[in-house]
């Protein structure tokens, strides 16, 4: 598919439009989803290594953050529960 197939408004978007008038046939449908497929899969842009970095250190710090969370939340919970039901049996 050319860049003046998209200009024009005949990408597979736009045939997918056209064609629920006109019913296809199976193979001609799963033909048209495939190029819907390889049309959205060219939008695809791939991060640079230093971009991939970027972004692996951003969820590490967000995992160990949430991860911080989440103790803190149990400490306070158990203390409570130590609290009101008294000493632990063990």
């Amino acid at each position: 598919m050319s860049s003046t197939e998209i200009e024009e408004g005949n990408g597979p978007v736009e045939r997918a439009k056209s064609d629920r008038a006109a019913k296809r046939n199976l193979f001609s449908r799963i033909a048209l989803f495939i190029q819907q497929i390889i049309a959205e899969l060219k939008k695809v842009v791939t991060p640079t290594r230093k971009e991939l970095i970027n972004y692996t250190l951003v969820v590490i710090a967000f995992v160990v953050i949430m991860m911080a969370l989440v103790w803190a939340l149990d400490q306070v919970f158990g203390f409570v529960t130590l609290f009101i039901f008294g000493t632990p049996l063990s």
